[in-house]
């Protein structure tokens, strides 16, 4: 079984812009398997811009892996993704993750815009197909309702001739759109339970499309906290996901000890899961930073080679 566990951001939790990096150092020096940026466009609270955050950890860091989760496909141009992606992983030796979706229901980036929701998963559907093939293809012309290219290409292409393309959402939509087009599945903030609904709707999408994903190409996002959900973030949070949700938020986040947030991963492994983005719920570099150390020191080595599991 092949587990990696990396670490995300929503919003920009630092004190300063040298923080981030900082933790980045963190992260690479104690072996996370991943970085992850969640993707906004339309926001008050800070929170960097995935794609572009993406190019700096290219430059910055030597051998962690790093994406988004999930980039809004159907509010970006498929050629100009398609060559900063590739660009990204030319320049990183391959180590770019791309996901990408239809776009977070919390965010405001289509309402806010004016750009209509209607035909936006046909438009990303669109947008998916010519992404991957201007990775892999010399030459693509498309003819569709969205988009028109006439002998487009792109040079250089990506380093890693397998680059993945990992797909968000987990509605009977998307676990079809998945099956169309995903080398993966990355879920958002999700309970164990309808992760495995989910991976079940791929599986069988999948029969359906004779296509495969590699088992250990599903993944799932949740919120930890090393303490109390009494701490005023986990409060805060709580409060913020009981409004959207309409419904306890006790499966979506863990707030707890070691114990408790590795008995939430064995969830998700039971429900078909085996990547893992888990986004800290801290607020202040000082507080970043001891919730990472303590994620590097007590829940990776229970997930690491020799353990038991191997780590991806």
């Amino acid at each position: 079984m092949t587990i990696g566990i990396g670490l995300g951001l929503s919003r920009f939790p630092f004190d300063a812009a040298r923080d981030y990096w900082q933790w980045v150092d963190a992260c690479e020096l104690g072996h996370v398997d991943s970085i992850w940026q969640t993707d906004r466009l339309v926001t008050a609270d800070p929170m960097l811009e995935c794609l572009a955050t993406m190019a700096a950890l290219a430059g910055h860091t030597e051998k962690i892996r790093f994406g988004m989760n999930v980039a809004s496909i159907a509010l970006r141009d498929p050629l100009l993704t398609a060559r900063q992606c590739a660009t990204i992983d030319y320049l990183s030796n391959g180590r770019l993750l791309p996901a990408f979706g239809l776009g977070s229901a919390f965010s405001r980036d289509y309402s806010a815009t004016g750009v209509p929701t209607k035909r936006r998963g046909k438009r990303a559907d669109e947008a998916l197909e010519l992404v991957r093939r201007l990775w892999h293809e010399e030459e693509v012309s498309f003819a569709g309702e969205f988009f028109q290219y006439d002998r487009v290409s792109i040079s250089p292409r990506p380093a890693n001739e397998r680059i993945p393309l990992w797909i968000g959402g987990s509605s009977e939509v998307a676990m079809k759109r998945t099956a169309r087009f995903g080398t993966g599945w990355l879920g958002g903030i999700d309970t164990p339970e309808q992760a495995g609904v989910v991976v079940k709707g791929i599986q069988q999408a999948l029969s359906e499309t004779g296509r495969q994903i590699d088992a250990d190409h599903y993944g799932a996002s949740f919120l930890f906290r090393f303490g109390s959900d009494q701490d005023d973030i986990v409060a805060s949070t709580t409060r913020a996901f009981s409004g959207r949700l309409k419904a306890s938020p006790d499966r979506y986040l863990v707030a707890g000890n070691a114990a408790d947030i590795i008995a939430r991963i064995r969830e998700f492994i039971d429900a078909g899961c085996q990547k893992f983005v888990l986004l800290p719920m801290a607020s202040g570099t000082a507080d970043v930073m001891s919730q990472t150390r303590r994620f590097i020191e007590e829940i990776l080595p229970e997930f690491a080679p020799g353990n038991g599991q191997q780590a991806g």
